[in-house]
């Protein structure tokens, strides 16, 4: 494989380590909001903000991901009269899309602490947005980094998904590589490059995983 293919791939690479970053990083903070909603918010006014989050993380959990992608890149534009960039479109079909997965993980997390901690602080006088923020999300977050870190292994896979969208990331560069070659020396290299390069990214994040769930340091 050439030296200029090779480049190719690490720019496709770079891109799709952006991408599931920035994916990520959004669908967990977002996620955090939607469990939160998902399991206290149910008296009041409030009871139809959880009844909205739920809604949105059984639609999202439940249809493909990639007609997410199809309806940001699509949609988006003539909604809200953007520019058609489908790298930065296609990035938000994936964070809408992993918010609810991590919705899911960040309440799991929720439900291991015991609801006579809220008790407790209540009876000190803190405020419940007190209680959450410096009591319950320390210890939530401590159980699940391990199954977050996971999800954003699936994040970076993800974002292949946007090969079908002819996004420059590393699934689609190597296509168009491969669209040019004949020898099946070179398509080999290519396809045993591609799949180094994800294994590295995701093998590195995978390891970390690991280290976190055997020496409880998170």
């Amino acid at each position: 494989m050439s030296i200029i293919n090779f480049y190719a791939l690490l720019n496709g690479l770079w891109l799709t380590i952006v991408m599931a970053f920035f994916a990520a990083s959004g669908a967990i903070i977002f996620g955090s909001i939607l469990a939160v909603l998902r399991n206290y918010a149910n008296k009041g006014v409030f009871k139809i903000l959880g009844f909205l989050a739920s809604t949105y993380i059984e639609i999202f959990r439940n249809t493909p991901l990639l007609l997410w992608m199809y309806a940001s890149c699509f949609v988006l534009p003539i909604l809200l009269g953007i520019p058609a960039n489908y790298a930065v479109l296609g990035t938000i079909g994936l964070f809408l899309y992993t918010s609810s997965v991590m919705a899911e993980i960040v309440r799991g997390g929720l439900n291991t602490i015991p609801r006579a901690q809220f008790e407790a602080a209540q009876a000190q006088g803190f405020s419940f947005s007190f209680t959450l923020w410096y009591i319950i999300f320390p210890q939530c977050y401590r159980k699940i980094t391990p199954t977050i870190l996971s999800q954003c292994v699936t994040t970076i896979k993800d974002t292949s998904f946007l090969a079908a969208l002819n996004v420059a990331e590393l699934t689609n560069v190597s296509k168009d590589i491969l669209s040019s070659l004949t020898d099946f020396n070179q398509i080999l290299s290519v396809f045993a490059t591609v799949a180094l390069l994800y294994f590295l990214v995701c093998f590195c994040l995978s390891l970390l995983v690991r280290y976190l769930a055997r020496h409880n340091k998170y």
